[in-house]
């Protein structure tokens, strides 16, 4: 009923950049708040950054400078925008949605949902 479909992760050397994009889809009522974790061969996951419906921002600590998570209400999109990238910083890059919806019988649900993630790798 409800997902989220990334795009824009790829290859990228170290000091470039990359801006990726999440686009929720579905019987969306509203968002509660969309953020960006990553994963990395044998680390856990960890939230980038996310941003709320109000604007409200929060960042990793290592990203701090260098990323920005920006929504879109009208397109129910969020986007990350990674400049001066890092080879630490390759991984599996997952949207996430705190979301409400309506179901077949038009009652609003509550739902987290993930996309499908999204590879990014900073090599040179």
């Amino acid at each position: 009923q409800v997902q989220l479909v990334e795009s824009g992760g790829g290859l990228v050397q170290p000091g470039g950049s990359l801006r990726l994009s999440c686009a929720a889809s579905g019987s969306v009522s509203s968002i509660v708040a969309m953020g960006w974790y990553r994963q990395a061969p044998g680390q856990q996951r960890e939230l980038v950054g996310a941003i709320t419906s109000g604007g409200t921002t929060t960042y990793a600590d290592s990203v701090k400078g260098r990323f920005t998570v920006s929504r879109d209400n009208a397109k129910d999109t969020v986007y990350l925008q990674m400049n001066s990238l890092k080879p630490a910083d390759t991984a599996v890059y997952s949207c996430n949605s705190d979301l409400y919806y309506s179901d077949n019988e038009g009652r609003y649900r509550y739902l987290e949902v993930w996309g499908q993630g999204t590879l990014v790798t900073v090599s040179s």
